[in-house]
């Protein structure tokens, strides 16, 4: 009786259950490698860390934030889409700073719709997405999404009532779950579908600086005119192995900024002014150590890639993002085969399904664990496929 209904009624954690599993073989003695979590394991650059221990050392560095963070953090933030993606941003009316990404995404769907109001969400997509228009009382439309297609969001599939319904589209490039990654011309065509139909279009950039070879992850406020519907999210947890400072931003449209910055106003005073400090020198720096740190999630991509093809998977191999996205064997559900996965190899994988209903038949691997281990997860892996397990 002391719950509200939209509390009570998300839908389970289903990345819980295996969490549980993996505690009681660990206190069997299993050695279970975890390939489920979404976080970078590098530390965080040693040039972030100095800036932030020299500013926690001043008085004034521990009062509130402003609401929109400090000019600092949301000047160093045009700086680097100017110099990375040679757009130009206003710091005091374009730039919102975030507790992360996630937050600032959840609290935007609250300010962007009313109750009732349609949300076109990719699927599979990342889970927060839905379940943030659960909470403000919205209804999601999928936007299926086709490994025939590289995951490339088909508007087309939508029907005149779904477009007509939608107030919101999101879309995730480099993608999570799929690690699937565009070109400009997708953001083109998503610019002129939500020019279109008024809708209005959020991208999430969780991923864009983890990128492989000579692909670069392009931003939706590249296309001309995209300003006038869109949102960008971006976050530091990736790109800077910074997953536990909180730190992100919005960019773009100022409306749909004004809205979100006057709704979070009401519910935070933002973040601690050392982090947004520190992640203002992050963002000016030259991007050396993100690009080394690609590197290492290239190697580990092409090592796991390899091993799952010897394995019998079929994979598709990524150009960015921390994720690799194999088809599993038939004869399973994707939580029935990561639970089987965990129970006789010891591997904790995400089943597709939990990123929507076109993520079944698929696990999510993530490559936050060293080389080491991911020869002995490929190991493991082909003992249990050679068991007898069908193959796709």
């Amino acid at each position: 009786m002391y719950v509200s209904n939209k509390v009570r009624d998300l839908p389970p954690y289903l990345f819980s259950r295996f969490q549980k599993k993996k505690e009681e073989l660990i206190a069997k003695g299993v050695d279970v490698i975890d390939l489920g979590i979404g976080a970078p394991d590098l530390p965080t650059p040693k040039f972030i860390i100095e800036k932030f221990c020299e500013e926690v050392q001043q008085p004034a560095n521990h009062r509130y934030s402003p609401y929109d963070g400090t000019k600092e953090f949301r000047e160093a933030v045009a700086y680097f889409y100017f110099n990375h993606y040679g757009v130009k941003l206003d710091p005091d009316t374009e730039i919102l700073a975030l507790i992360g990404s996630k937050e600032g995404i959840a609290n935007f769907i609250q300010a962007a719709i009313n109750p009732g109001d349609s949300v076109i969400i990719p699927d599979p997509g990342y889970p927060v997405y839905q379940t943030a228009v659960h909470l403000a009382g919205g209804k999601c439309t999928y936007l299926p999404l086709d490994s025939q297609n590289g995951y490339l969001p088909m508007f087309e599939k939508l029907s005149r009532q779904e477009k007509e319904d939608a107030k919101l589209l999101f879309l995730n490039y480099p993608s999570n779950p799929t690690a699937a990654t565009v070109e400009l011309k997708t953001f083109m065509e998503a610019i002129t579908f939500g020019v279109k139909n008024k809708i209005a279009i959020a991208h999430d950039a969780a991923y864009d600086l983890i990128t492989f070879d000579e692909y670069k992850a392009p931003s939706i406020l590249q296309v001309p005119n995209a300003k006038e519907v869109a949102v960008e999210f971006g976050s530091l947890s990736k790109s800077f192995n910074m997953t536990g400072w909180r730190i992100g931003y919005v960019v773009g449209n100022r409306d749909l900024i004004k809205a979100l910055h006057t709704y979070k106003s009401n519910i935070d005073t933002s973040q601690f002014l050392p982090i947004q400090k520190a992640a203002a020198h992050a963002l000016r720096s030259d991007l050396t150590e993100v690009k080394q740190h690609s590197l290492v999630f290239k190697e580990r991509m092409e090592r796991m890639y390899q091993g799952l093809i010897e394995a019998g998977f079929i994979v598709e191999q990524p150009k960015g993002s921390i994720f690799i996205w194999p088809k599993i064997p038939v004869g399973y559900t994707s939580a029935e085969f990561a639970e089987k996965l965990l129970e006789e190899a010891g591997i904790i994988v995400t089943p597709g399904s939990a990123f929507g209903p076109s993520g079944e038949g698929y696990i999510r691997i993530s490559l936050s664990v060293e080389l080491v281990r991911i020869d002995e997860v490929i190991i493991r892996l082909k003992e249990f496929m050679n068991k007898g397990v069908k193959r796709s």
